[in-house]
């Protein structure tokens, strides 16, 4: 699978199956878990979530299905980035405000389809020569999700991308006659990568261990006991 950055819409759909895996949510809830949550997405409008959505409708990753909410919101609608986006919302608030204080939204709730299509993008092996922390952060998000041995991939994968960075920086190091403020920042990116190997060897040592539980040798007490009895025997 190609490399996703976290503006793409595989990245999209990807934090959006996560959220649904876990309960059905409307559009609105889906937008403030997506921005105030994860982090990723501090910037992202209705005008690309809802296209987004319906993407996944249309695969039939996810199903929508009308509730009868509370309250219509009462809170101005954010910008979407785009004119038509703008034009859409103000319709929608429109109606909501001609129907009377109640009307109907959208639940969205994923399907085994988009069960599946969810474990394929969390547990994607990103091309040798990328690196997108980002990307990577959004996946641990939802590392739960994943088989022991696909979670144990993503971090060895994650792993062996900062140690190709971290060979590649140093061959810069030894290798160019840098100023005093170029040299400074390589060291910086060093350091930072060390940092996070480290951090990855940690989780990597532990999840291991939870796989593979280190065994405690238990003792017949018969054994003892005949012990005892030979060295009884021994003049």
């Amino acid at each position: 699978m190609a490399h996703l950055p976290v503006g793409s819409p595989d990245v999209l759909e990807l934090a959006i199956l996560g959220l649904l895996h876990e309960q059905e949510l409307h559009g609105y809830e889906i937008r403030r878990r997506l921005r105030d949550e994860l982090g990723l997405f501090a910037n992202i409008s209705f005008g690309s979530l809802y296209p987004a959505l319906s993407r996944l409708e249309k695969s039939g990753a996810v199903v929508a299905t009308e509730s009868a909410g509370g309250s219509a919101p009462t809170a101005p609608m954010p910008f979407t980035g785009s004119l038509s986006g703008e034009r859409a919302g103000l319709r929608a608030r429109r109606a909501g405000t001609t129907r009377g204080t109640k009307r109907s939204r959208k639940e969205y709730r994923i399907t085994e389809q988009g069960c599946a299509l969810f474990e394929q993008l969390v547990d994607s092996e990103e091309p040798v020569g990328t690196d997108d922390a980002r990307s990577f952060g959004l996946r641990l998000a939802f590392a739960r999700y994943l088989a022991p041995q696909a979670r144990l991939g993503l971090l060895e994968r994650r792993r062996a991308q900062l140690n190709r960075r971290l060979a590649a920086d140093r061959t810069r190091a030894a290798g160019e006659s840098l100023d005093v403020y170029t040299r400074s920042l390589v060291e910086h990116s060093t350091e930072a990568t060390e940092h996070d190997i480290a951090w990855l060897d940690r989780l990597i040592e532990s999840e291991r261990q939870k796989q593979n539980p280190p065994r405690t040798e238990t003792r017949d007490p018969r054994d003892g006991d005949a012990l005892t009895a030979m060295k009884g025997t021994n003049p």
